[in-house]
């Protein structure tokens, strides 16, 4: 065995993954309209499949009005659950076990996504940022009591459709976080004012969560949590509100704290004079209690291993598995010198890439996916496209 990554974890729960990389949840936004699954979303997962211990499938909404983005999966209803099946499917190749991201997209969304319906949040306080985000309107008690339980709802048609385990995404400013947060939140009944009350939202799905999965299987069922250690602007979450957070995860009936970071070796976005790594502060913190999946720019072989080396159980990869599907399987074969590390725009078909993706990681992405350039990106014809289909519904 030449990496630490390369043993096995077993949960107290009993579930046994076969190593200790995971493939972090990277959006393909390649879903059909009504949040059902794509054959491209298939082959984006089953080429994936097979040699890292978990995958963790992008978000997918629990209730049509938690959508967040245009190409968003969907576990809203019973309808899903098919689609999701043949992903979980595909995900379970040669021991891969299959994990399902869900959430509520809260002010994280707008009117349009949500075809003309207003945004919710924990308070009618409108994002920092984009300049053009809009104001939501604050949830009621009935409608917090109805999004919480459509949380277990949506980890019961996960289960249905052979996952492994179900993953809240409290980070990323989305609804959970949302309600951690002192600034989407300024309520002053039981689901904010003090710090302590502002995790009511968080304890009350987590608890639902794990009812599902109790009485629903036979407990090798796992339940993560992530989370984004740091928000910018004022108010809003601080590292110590972080540890205090995660205190509360530590004694949480859930399996795994999954982290969100661009770099699994930042520090604090907000104290430039602290140059602690947050890896460091969470490890401190969790002390063993739970496992902890680290994430951020890790690449190569010894960048995972070495997150392991300081503490982490897991090393999650994203953009790398973008690039090279078979990473795992290219280290542990003694193929390291064949690891695809950059990315030509045209070699994306060929890695299963759905084509809403390649679009997205040429924009926005395009310096952090190390994409070469000897050629241009792929070219954008959708304007060259729009006369063809007037074309056709004219025929």
């Amino acid at each position: 065995m030449k990496y630490n990554f390369e043993q096995p974890y077993t949960f107290a729960n009993g579930v046994t993954i076969k190593n200790r990389i995971a493939m972090a949840p990277t959006t393909t936004m390649s879903s059909y309209y009504d949040g059902h699954v794509t054959n491209e979303e298939i082959d984006f997962y089953k080429m994936r499949a097979g040699g890292v211990g978990m995958i963790v499938v992008e978000v997918a909404n629990v209730t049509a009005g938690g959508k967040g983005f245009e190409g968003e999966l969907s576990v809203s209803d019973d309808s899903d659950i098919a689609g999701l099946s043949e992903m979980a499917s595909a995900i379970k190749r040669n021991g891969t076990k299959a994990i399902l991201q869900i959430f509520h997209a809260g002010r994280k969304s707008n009117s349009r996504i949500l075809r003309g319906e207003q945004t919710v949040s924990a308070s009618a306080v409108k994002p920092n940022r984009p300049a053009e985000a809009e104001t939501p309107r604050a949830l009621t008690e009935t409608e917090i009591t109805a999004i919480i339980h459509a949380f277990g709802a949506a980890t019961e048609r996960a289960i249905k459709a052979g996952f492994d385990g179900v993953e809240l995404h409290g980070a990323n400013t989305y609804l959970l976080q949302q309600f951690y947060s002192p600034h989407s939140n300024r309520r002053t009944d039981k689901w904010g004012g003090n710090r302590d009350k502002r995790m009511n939202f968080a304890r009350a799905v987590i608890h639902e969560v794990h009812d599902v999965i109790s009485r629903e299987t036979n407990g090798q069922f796992l339940l993560g949590y992530r989370l984004s250690p740091e928000e910018l602007g004022e108010p809003g979450i601080r590292l110590d509100d972080t540890m205090v957070f995660t205190e509360m995860l530590s004694e949480a009936p859930i399996d795994y704290v999954h982290t969100s970071m661009g770099s699994a070796w930042r520090t604090s976005l907000n104290d430039p004079t602290d140059k602690e790594p947050i890896l460091d502060k969470l490890v401190r913190q969790l002390d063993g209690r739970k496992p902890l999946i680290s994430v951020g720019s890790v690449e190569t072989p010894d960048d995972a291993d070495a997150v392991l080396t300081a503490g982490a159980t897991f090393a999650a990869i994203g953009r790398e598995m973008i690039r090279e599907p078979h990473w795992y399987e290219k280290v542990v074969g003694d193929d390291e010198e064949s690891i695809r590390y950059r990315i030509s725009p045209y070699e994306m078909d060929e890695l299963a890439i759905p084509v809403a993706m390649q679009h997205y990681l040429e924009g926005a992405f395009y310096s952090v996916m190390h994409f070469t350039n000897d050629c241009e990106p792929v070219p954008d014809y959708t304007n060259a496209l729009a006369p063809m289909e007037g074309f056709e519904k004219k025929m």
